[in-house]
């Protein structure tokens, strides 16, 4: 027992962040309470040691969405298993070790279909679970939010409660996290802290006010010019990484982004990672997708030969797959190993399904404190359904490379005739405004102005392919104003010519007289807010639920009817509200 209480009393004063299981956190007892997220002092880690260990060496074991399900352990404890060697190499060689899950921890289903509905993530009983096994590997583990960590809608009324529960879970004092794994060597993690106060899907990844401001001023304090590196970790990736994505899921549902539904907050990541380039690294989970493709990982710049300037600042962007078979999308379960000194530093492969095998995919190297060279360490190894999950993205070129082929200009005229749709058009082209929209796969899509990252669904494929697309003149002066390009992010907007700022509109036509404008949303975006709300959802679901059971009763019918919904606020461009009514859904279909 004496040597026991010696073993943890040696960990506590190692480290005052070592997360343990809590039957060993009971018995230490300590949680930090700060006003903002913890830096371990320089005296709570030795910075060399007898042993040779190194200050500037560091080894981090990098966590996928874990979706943990207790009737499903299987793949956990062999992952777990694969993971004790690698970092029992990495005590012994150096010490500066640590493991950071990227979120969403539990499984978004009921464990116990048949005694309840009940969502399991997002609960005590999950966030315990959690806490268990990343407590479980022996080294000190950071955890952030994801967009499933507060989905313990039956056991908390607000997002606040359930908040609490999570950092109390995990014995960490705020959302964010700062661990400084070796010299100068800082680990930064921001949550997700919104779910129930969505304002438009639950499944945002929302970083928070205070987080974002807690971080700008964390990235302007740590310059590069004074030798800091930091290596970021959140569940979704930031606008402008580059990353692959899934079209079909998280763009259109407005949730591939962090702070995707807002187009300030959303931009803010990647305008950081511009102007500090203390920032090197970025990890990211939340599409379930493996670490296969080249896309997997980018890089802060490329050789000009193969294109357009990124504009990523010094930061390599890198996507993390899953462990447990059962939440991959494309078959793969992998995890990230990030391995590093003063001189730069590897992003492997621990691959789950090969023994744990690593694979070194890219190796980055510091040329000077404000540049690096990054090299892909394999070739593109993806699956034939390789381009189901690639999106395409608009290139606007730079002083060496022109737009790509799909870049739509404008006629003397100044419109814009795309002509028909089908699923192979490729285009795209920048309103007046800045905005920019394109054709892919059939659908009408907004890309953000800056990066040209894809945003979110204008018009779907159902109502688009078989008809034509222009962009015309609709306002009475055509000119107003310039687009300027001096704006922070902005390089490329010239390819595009010089853009008069006027009035336009988007509309979609066909041979049989069929006319649609396309009206921009409020705020001037197009892309449509279409998913909202869970909690939203949930009631209007269980209203309907109500009406076929009222209207079974009142009719004394024994089959259910049908049952459709009616939504506001805009169906028309009246300026009396007369009518409310759907053709064809809640009204007669219009002749």
């Amino acid at each position: 027992l004496s040597f026991v209480l010696i073993l943890l009393t040696t960990l506590f004063n190692r480290n005052t962040q070592y997360k343990m299981a809590p039957a060993v956190m009971r018995l230490i007892a300590f949680t930090p309470i700060l006003a903002s997220a913890w830096v371990a002092p320089s005296n709570t880690r030795a910075k060399t040691s007898a042993l040779g260990m190194s200050a500037d060496e560091f080894t981090v074991g990098i966590l996928g969405d874990l979706h943990m399900d207790p009737r499903k352990m299987e793949d956990y404890q062999t992952g777990k298993a694969q993971w004790d060697p690698i970092f029992a190499e990495a005590k012994a060689t150096h010490g500066n070790v640590a493991l950071c899950s990227l979120g969403d921890l539990g499984e978004s289903k009921s464990i116990r279909p048949e005694e309840t509905s009940e969502l399991f993530a997002g609960t005590t009983e999950c966030h315990e679970l959690a806490a268990d096994f990343l407590g479980s590997f022996g080294v000190p583990y950071e955890v952030i939010g994801g967009n499933h960590d507060l989905e313990g809608l039956d056991e908390f009324e607000t997002d606040a409660e359930n908040l609490e529960l999570f950092l109390k879970a995990h014995g960490k004092p705020t959302p964010q996290f700062c661990r400084e794994i070796a010299e100068k060597t800082l680990l930064v993690g921001l949550s997700s802290t919104v779910f129930r106060d969505a304002e438009y899907t639950s499944h945002e990844v929302t970083v928070d006010d205070a987080q974002m401001e807690w971080f700008e001023n964390l990235v302007k304090e740590k310059p590069s010019s004074e030798g800091w590196k930091i290596f970021v970790f959140t569940h979704a990736p930031p606008n402008g990484s580059g990353l692959r994505v899934l079209q079909e899921n998280h763009v259109v549902n407005g949730c591939c982004w962090l702070n995707h539904s807002n187009d300030l907050k959303c931009r803010k990541f990647i305008e950081l990672v511009r102007e500090h380039r203390c920032i090197k690294g970025w990890f990211s989970g939340h599409f379930h997708l493996g670490q296969d493709y080249q896309d997997s990982i980018t890089f802060p710049t490329i050789d000009p030969k193969d294109g357009p300037y990124p504009n990523r600042g010094s930061c390599v962007f890198v996507q993390t797959s899953v462990m447990r078979g059962g939440t991959s999308r494309d078959g793969r379960q992998q995890s990230r190993l990030l391995r590093g000194n003063k001189d730069g530093f590897e992003v492997c492969t621990v691959d789950h399904q090969k023994d744990g095998a690593i694979r070194v995919d890219a190796t980055i190297k510091y040329s000077d404190c404000n540049h690096e060279v990054g090299v892909y360490a394999h070739e593109d190894e993806a699956y034939e359904h390789d381009q189901y999950f690639k999106v395409y993205a608009p290139s606007a070129g730079d002083e060496l490379h022109p737009p790509d082929d799909g870049f739509r200009d404008y006629d003397e005229a100044g419109n814009i005739m795309v002509g028909g749709v089908d699923y192979d058009t490729v285009a795209w082209w920048r309103m007046t405004c800045g905005r920019v929209l394109g054709l892919l796969n059939g659908m009408l899509i907004e890309y953000d102005r800056s990066t040209l990252a894809p945003l979110g669904l204008v018009v779907g494929a159902d109502e688009l392919v078989g008809k034509k697309v222009a962009v015309i003149n609709s306002g009475l002066d055509a000119d107003s104003c310039m687009i300027v390009d001096d704006e922070e992010g902005m390089e490329g907007i010239e390819c595009a010519g010089e853009i008069e700022e006027r009035e336009q509109a988007v509309v979609m036509f066909n041979e049989d007289g069929e006319v649609v404008v396309v009206q921009p949303n409020e705020d001037g975006s197009y892309w449509r807010k279409i998913v909202r709300n869970k909690m939203v959802r949930m009631k209007e679901v269980r209203r309907i639920k109500a009406a076929k059971s009222f209207a079974m009763d009142a009719l004394n019918r024994e089959e259910e009817p049908d049952v459709v919904s009616s939504w506001g606020p805009y169906t028309t461009t009246s300026g009396t509200a007369k009518k409310t009514g759907v053709a064809g859904l809640t009204a007669p279909a219009a002749k």
